[in-house]
């Protein structure tokens, strides 16, 4: 049974929850009678302005000033306006602790290790936020960094923000067109890079790109080399090139001068992931970004004080700016550069031992893995201070659940979430003081009207539709970078229902409240025009043990669509007609009769994104004759050739 409980958090877990002391607030401000999530859900939805509000005294956010309206033209979108008075700095909320205990540890493999206190983190902020001065950098200006997930990337970005500078980022296996596209639209005045990186027990060298991408970004005022894979790299062929420690030399560390600035002052650009185009620049402001983001953290994960969250992610997905923002929470942040899978795949867990991890947040790809390569981390690892496990990029599958609580921990609050770059931050997400039910996303997010929509703007409960939210919420974009008029960014989200915003994914409201997603609408298949999510197919192959990875298509045939299902098979497997069978029984014995693949085929490889996610529509274009339009965007182009005129497809 698919809505099975497979967790419940104990009657202390709940009393010692941070939901269970916000809902304690709440009532005894607003003489309210919440009890538990559900009702703290719908007053969230009902009375946005005071639970915004509330949220911003219960973490006691800094700034100075708030301001007393909360919430302009609340019922336009775009249009509306949090915090329309307030006068803040990002970088100032996430450094307020001043100890010597740990904000960053990392691991770079099993090449570098290295810790920095509070302290020490709030010197090197101060350190970093002169030296950018000094080379011209103001309010309003790009600073990008084509680095490893290093503490370096998180002191830059905080120093950025701490002048009113805008932080973007992506990780260094670009390639040279990958980060033109997305740093050459917005013009950057300072570059940090790595000189290389270490992946799977391998060195990659960066400098030789470098010297193209500097080449071509002619505002550059400055391009910071931080050293990772050697101590002293070769830079005299990268023009105004600088190593870190000369780029910072002479200036001493001091009281940091936080510019505050308006609500939606931009603080980060982040990029969509390009595999239909030129990547969209999508800005969001520092205020919308803190709201939401510490929303998550202490709500939603329950982070605490001296917590140990970590998160398996690279500086090119949006998981990279949601985990830094722990540090407004006071938590520390555990970082990881590198192959998960180096030197074998315990090695978070080992870092989770070592470390006390308290949040461990990956991908269900990543779990997946764990589970078909036979995994038991309960049977070899203490995680005793374990107690939640995020999950995201793709819907964790039903098998997946069952894994977790069966060889990783029994006693863990696994929380699927979903939303994305678009809002920094999640849709429907984790509820610490609710039940974990198999196959489904626990529900939706505090102050975010979150619903599910048919083709005609109908609600929907218990059936397939689109996911929508019918507010505002601090975290929308405050505009595409060179969209002056809007029209680009009103096109993204807002055209398909007025006044509503569309993200684009295909997902059931179940009758738990919960959510269940089935994959991208604009990946879903239509044969016979019904339409089916990709998820739906996926959760009954990849269940298979001969099955590695599978992609999965509709391809336009005899004047309507078939499905077709290519599949990555384990080592030691063929797809011979056994197998064939096998796959199609499971998917019309747990689907139906109309998600059963016309066509079954094995491939070496799957295409996917820079963040791990498999592009179905680079696959669909492959297949149909159409041009690529961004390969640079996928972390591995070359696999797209093996879907090129392929025979099986011709009859």
């Amino acid at each position: 049974m698919d809505d099975a409980v497979l967790w419940a958090p104990s009657a202390e877990r709940i009393e010692a929850a941070t939901m269970t002391a916000f809902i304690d607030q709440v009532n005894a401000r607003h003489t309210t009678e919440i009890k538990g999530y559900e009702e703290l859900y719908r007053w969230s939805v009902r009375e946005r302005e005071a639970f915004w509000a509330n949220l911003v005294d219960f973490a006691d956010l800094t700034a100075e000033c708030w301001g007393e309206r909360v919430l302009v033209n609340g019922d336009r979108m775009p249009g509306a306006h949090f915090f329309p008075d307030a006068r803040l700095n990002f970088a100032e909320n996430l450094l307020r602790r001043r100890d010597d205990t740990d904000a960053l540890v990392f691991r770079g493999e099993d090449k570098v290790k290295r810790r920095i206190s509070w302290n020490a983190l709030r010197d090197d902020v101060s350190r970093w936020a002169k030296a950018l001065k000094a080379r011209g950098v103001g309010p309003g200006d790009r600073v990008a960094g084509y680095v490893a997930n290093l503490p370096e990337a998180v002191i830059a970005m905080l120093a950025a923000s701490s002048m009113g500078a805008t932080w973007c980022s992506c990780s260094p296996d670009f390639g040279v067109q990958g980060v033109l596209d997305r740093f050459g639209q917005i013009r950057p005045k300072v570059l940090v890079a790595v000189d290389g990186y270490y992946y799977n027990g391998k060195t990659h060298d960066c400098l030789g790109k470098l010297t193209e991408v500097v080449a071509q970004l002619p505002t550059l005022t400055c391009c910071v080399i931080v050293p990772y894979t050697r101590a002293a790299p070769d830079i005299s062929g990268l023009r105004d090139a600088v190593m870190m420690a000369d780029f910072v030399a002479g200036f001493e560390p001091s009281e940091i001068d936080f510019a505050r600035l308006p609500f939606d002052h931009p603080l980060y650009i982040m990029f969509s992931s390009g595999t239909t185009g030129v990547p969209k620049c999508i800005v969001h402001g520092a205020g919308g970004t803190l709201l939401k983001q510490v929303s998550e953290h202490l709500l939603h994960c329950d982070v605490k004080p001296g917590d140990r969250l970590f998160y398996f992610t690279t500086c090119s997905w949006m998981m990279w700016n949601w985990m830094v923002a722990a540090l407004a929470v006071k938590a520390t942040l555990l970082l990881f550069d590198g192959s998960p899978f180096y030197p074998n795949g315990n090695v978070l867990f080992d870092f989770a031992d070592a470390e006390g991890m308290t949040l461990f947040g990956t991908s269900a790809k990543y779990i997946d893995a764990l589970h078909k390569a036979g995994l038991k981390p309960r049977e070899t690892h203490d995680l005793s201070t374990l107690r939640t496990m995020t999950s995201t990029g793709s819907p964790l599958l039903p098998e997946s659940f069952d894994y977790v609580y069966r060889d990783v921990k029994e006693d863990v609050h696994l929380a699927s979430i979903a939303g994305g770059t678009d809002i920094l931050g999640c849709f429907v997400l984790g509820n610490p003081v609710g039940p974990v039910r198999r196959g489904e996303i626990q529900c939706r997010a505090l102050g975010m009207a979150v619903d599910v929509f048919d083709d005609a703007g109908k609600a929907l409960r218990d059936e397939k539709g689109e996911l929508v939210c019918t507010a505002p919420f601090p975290s929308m974009p405050v505009g595409f970078w060179n969209d002056s008029d809007g029209a680009r960014y009103r096109a993204a989200y807002f055209e398909r229902y007025p006044n509503v915003w569309y993200h684009g994914d295909f997902v059931t409201l179940t009758k738990h409240d919960g959510m269940i997603m089935f994959g991208r609408s604009d990946a879903t298949l239509n044969p016979g025009g019904v339409r089916i999510g990709t998820a739906e197919i996926y959760r009954q192959v990849e269940k298979l043990a001969a099955v590695k990875e599978a992609v999965v298509i509709g391809q336009d045939w005899n004047d309507d669509v078939r499905v077709v299902l290519f599949v990555v098979l384990q080592e030691g497997y063929a797809l011979n007609e056994q197998l064939v069978n096998e796959i199609k029984s499971e998917i019309r014995t747990n689907c139906t009769p109309r998600h059963v693949p016309a066509k079954i085929i094995d491939v070496a490889d799957v295409p996917r994104t820079k963040s791990g996610k498999i592009t179905e529509l680079a696959v669909r274009d492959m297949v149909h004759g159409r041009p690529i339009k961004n390969q640079e965007a996928l972390a591995n182009p070359q696999a797209l050739d093996l879907f090129r005129d392929l025979p099986a497809l011709k009859y």
